[in-house]
């Protein structure tokens, strides 16, 4: 995961092998993986999020990353959840469309959320009913 992580990230910066050790070690955490791609997200309560999730960049515009989030709303819903949100690097149009088509809309924005590699990046919140 944190390969492929590493391949599809570059700004703020990707997680370590010992990120993802660290969430999936959680019990409200679970992965959804397809053969160039996975999600992580999280149900806590009847709020799920969406904590991250990556696409081989050769793969991505193939539908791989839609397929991620309808199974992680599915999962959620499965879960408990009735309502989820996510955080986006609001330079990441990609991903804010990926998001909108999936029924998600913007909520809020989150000041400098995200950082790393000497970059400082808003985050914009996205939520939406399940």
């Amino acid at each position: 995961m944190a390969a492929l992580h590493r391949a599809s990230f570059t700004l703020p910066r990707p997680w370590s092998a010992v990120e993802f050790t660290e969430v999936l070690a959680s019990p409200f955490s679970f992965a959804l993986s397809r053969p160039a791609g996975f999600l992580i997200g999280r149900v806590v309560v009847d709020e799920a999020e969406v904590l991250t999730i990556a696409v081989a960049p050769a793969m991505q515009r193939t539908g791989i990353g839609a397929e991620l989030i309808a199974a992680f709303l599915s999962e959620a819903r499965a879960r408990g959840a009735a309502r989820t949100f996510l955080e986006v690097a609001e330079g990441n149009l990609a991903a804010i469309g990926l998001y909108g088509r999936a029924g998600f809309k913007a909520t809020g924005r989150r000041k400098g959320y995200y950082h790393g590699n000497g970059v400082v990046l808003d985050a914009v919140v996205m939520g939406r009913d399940l």
